[in-house]
């Protein structure tokens, strides 16, 4: 407003003067550099920068993985199929247990033990998503201190985003990335006991499960469907008073584990003890996983169980694109709110409903003829 319109201006304020006041700065900082668009990558320069160790490429092509973009989806599919000739030279080891075992603090431990022999890790860690939010604290790289500073380790939080039991759906995929990368460990962490070790186990060599001692009944969290799943079991907290408990959880263990027929590997699960904290007998872990491959190699089914692994992945490949290509159909979605408020009217069964949804599908009737 100009100086000669404020009222304080008039003669009976004389000795009043009014200031023009103080140019306001800029929202913005004019110090801040304007930030550099990341340039766009071919499928090429993806495999390319992948093929020799390029961190930053890696995760950006984990990224296009897990995106939910067509497109990204497309790219990330092309860099997938280039990669392959370059994989299945690693071993892949799922590693779960209940919450609180010390599974990110083992894997820690685990991690240097494999790049102090001159290995390099990659570490897919499924991390817990809020169930509002969706989104992830990203908590696993925190606990693994000395990992997350290493040049021949690769640490990969994904967000478990709700799914079924924390299990990221596109862990197959990464595995794959990883591998054409060079990592030649590949380690799949679990949220915890539940469904997802269905699907963990479905992508790894060997599954660790990994139990504490000394927390109640040491059998009762575990379900017969884990113990039967796994390959070796690692008593967590084996140190100082809680030595004896750990003894006795191990001993507990190799009891239930003789109820169970032998494993298709032919390799009885082992249990040994350990204390990830205070890094007591590591070796004894690693020594039970390489008996175990050395055993699977020998007699074939480390070949076998990779070739059920992809067939597994194949079909519920299948089924996740059926299910994406039905949910996204806009009839579909549209006569399902249709069929849904006639349930809740009672006008027909769930049964029904459900079926003429799926016949309208089959035949691409019209919701009027159904």
């Amino acid at each position: 407003m100009p100086q000669q319109n404020h009222p304080e201006n008039d003669a009976q304020y004389t000795g009043l003067q009014v200031n023009a006041g103080v140019e306001q700065p800029p929202i913005v900082s004019p110090y801040i550099r304007s930030r550099k668009r990341r340039p766009r990558l071919s499928v090429d320069d993806y495999v390319e920068g992948i093929r020799r160790g390029d961190k930053a490429i890696l995760g950006q092509a984990v990224t296009l993985v897990e995106s939910l973009v067509p497109e990204h989806q497309v790219v990330a599919q092309q860099v997938i199929e280039k990669c392959l000739p370059y994989t299945g030279n690693s071993r892949r080891i799922g590693i779960t247990g209940v919450p609180g075992a010390g599974k990110s603090t083992s894997i820690d431990v685990f991690g240097m033990h494999v790049l102090n022999g001159g290995g390099k890790l990659a570490v897919l860690a499924i991390d817990p998503s809020s169930e509002r939010s969706k989104g992830s604290i990203l908590g696993d790289k925190t606990r693994m201190e000395r990992l997350a500073v290493q040049k021949d380790a690769f640490i990969r939080p994904t967000p478990s985003a709700g799914s079924l039991g924390g299990v990221a759906r596109k862990t197959r995929e990464t595995i794959v990335l990883c591998e054409a990368a060079g990592y030649d460990t590949i380690f799949v962490e679990t949220v915890g006991v539940g469904q997802s070790e269905i699907a963990v186990h479905s992508m790894v060599d060997f599954f660790l499960l990994i139990q504490i001692a000394g927390a109640g009944d040491e059998l009762q969290g575990i379900k017969r469907g884990i113990m039967e799943m796994a390959d070796g079991i690692a008593i967590n907290t084996a140190d100082g008073d809680n030595i004896d408990a750990a003894n006795l959880a191990a001993a507990q263990f190799r009891n239930a584990l003789h109820l169970f027929p032998l494993p298709p590997s032919g390799f009885l699960p082992e249990v040994v003890t350990y204390s990830g904290y205070y890094e007591l007998n590591i070796d004894g872990v690693w020594d039970m996983i390489d008996r175990y491959f050395d055993h699977v190699r020998a007699n074939g089914y480390f070949d076998e169980r990779r070739r059920q692994q992809e067939k597994y992945w194949m079909y519920e490949t299948i089924n996740e694109q059926l299910k994406t290509r039905f949910y996204s159909d806009p009839e579909i979605a549209r006569l399902l709110q249709l069929k849904q408020q006639m349930i809740l009217d009672n006008q027909q069964s769930s049964f029904a409903a459900a079926s003429d949804v799926l016949q309208y599908y089959y035949t691409h009737l019209t919701p009027d003829q159904l």
